[in-house]
């Protein structure tokens, strides 16, 4: 009569730990996320590893048809110009009232040529529009059409420099958190400035949010109010966040 195989908790941690070297062996080439160290983010380990192991690094998400264009909740929105919030923010209350007409996104860090771009200014750029799904951390879903300029655009436009490896993202409400290399220059990685073909309303991020279409919905980061490209990984500590959550 065969055993039953009993599988303890230290035997399936084992078995995880012993899958994720191989991975990480099999991957040697690619580069481990910044947070790799960090004990309490062992999830990047396993969800950045094998993301990149297991799909060419320019795989893009799938779009959808105009008919696939989904109701889209605005949950967990925090509007800086709401002065009853934590988040209320003064420089985004003033540039609300005043219809975003003197708003610009500073580019700045490890870049030749640092500068200011006013929502004009983006919109000169050639534009890219995409039908994507969102999907939340929370657990729903939602299909939308982003438009806006490619981030790869921008970071040539500003001249990264070569020791460049991550893009920070600091926005109005209190946020920060960054991409690499290999998804800021993603073909569907932009600054989005509109959606379902008009501007980009209030809850969902106006008067620019980035769209990073192969991670879950929280890297989209609303409310952008400058962009630092860095060398080195800006570390904001653990807020209760995976730093890689790639789809």
């Amino acid at each position: 009569m065969e055993k039953k195989k009993i599988i303890t908790r230290r035997k399936a941690i084992i078995t995880g730990l012993t899958s994720l070297g191989g991975l990480i062996l099999a991957s040697c080439s690619r580069p481990l996320p910044p947070t790799y160290n960090n004990i309490l983010r062992m999830g990047d380990n396993l969800t950045y590893v094998a993301h990149r192991a297991l799909l060419p690094g320019q795989s893009l998400a799938k779009e959808y048809s105009y008919s696939d264009i989904s109701s889209f909740p605005a949950t967990g929105t925090t509007n800086p110009a709401d002065s009853s919030k934590e988040t209320f923010n003064e420089t985004y209350e003033r540039h609300f009232k005043n219809g975003f007409a003197e708003w610009s996104l500073p580019i700045e860090g490890s870049v030749s040529k640092p500068g200011a771009y006013s929502l004009a200014d983006l919109q000169k750029f050639s534009s890219h529009s995409h039908i994507t799904r969102h999907t939340c951390e929370e657990g729903w879903t939602a299909i939308a059409k982003w438009t806006g300029v490619p981030l790869s655009t921008i970071l040539k436009s500003v001249g990264i420099l070569p020791s460049a490896r991550f893009v920070n993202f600091y926005s109005y409400d209190g946020w920060i958190d960054s991409i690499d290399l290999l998804d800021a220059f993603h073909p569907q990685t932009i600054l989005a400035y509109g959606m379902n073909d008009r501007a980009l309303a209030v809850q969902h991020g106006a008067p620019l949010r980035l769209r990073v279409e192969n991670q879950i919905g929280y890297k989209s980061m609303k409310y952008l109010e400058k962009i630092v490209v860095t060398d080195e990984f800006v570390d904001t500590g653990d807020i209760g966040w995976a730093w890689y959550v790639g789809m």
